[in-house]
């Protein structure tokens, strides 16, 4: 199984941002080393007979990396692409792409 977000947890030192331009509209993840924040995500479980199909259907600027989680573990989970951040609302702030969402 590899595992993409679906349980309920923190990242570590991350920056989230709301893509312009996009639709649906989609969430940004890029790692920071200084003012980040721990970003709530989901942990979700897939199948690895089926995760090479799924990546290869994700349009950029988003991509698969590693995520830190808050208890010290790593799962592979949506990062961001630096060119994207130009234009992009920071929601960091927000702790959650699902609070940004309930707000818009």
């Amino acid at each position: 199984m590899a595992v993409i977000y679906n349980n309920l947890d923190l990242t570590l030192f991350a920056s989230s941002i709301a893509l312009p331009g996009t639709t649906p509209l989609k969430p940004g993840l890029i790692r920071v080393t200084n003012g980040g924040a721990a970003i709530e995500v989901e942990v979700w479980s897939v199948p690895v007979a089926g995760y090479g199909h799924f990546v290869s259907n994700i349009p950029a600027p988003l991509g698969i990396g590693t995520v830190s989680l808050e208890d010290g573990s790593s799962v592979q989970g949506f990062l961001c692409e630096a060119a994207a951040v130009t234009g992009a609302h920071d929601i960091t702030g927000l702790g959650s792409w699902r609070s940004f969402l309930s707000r818009n």
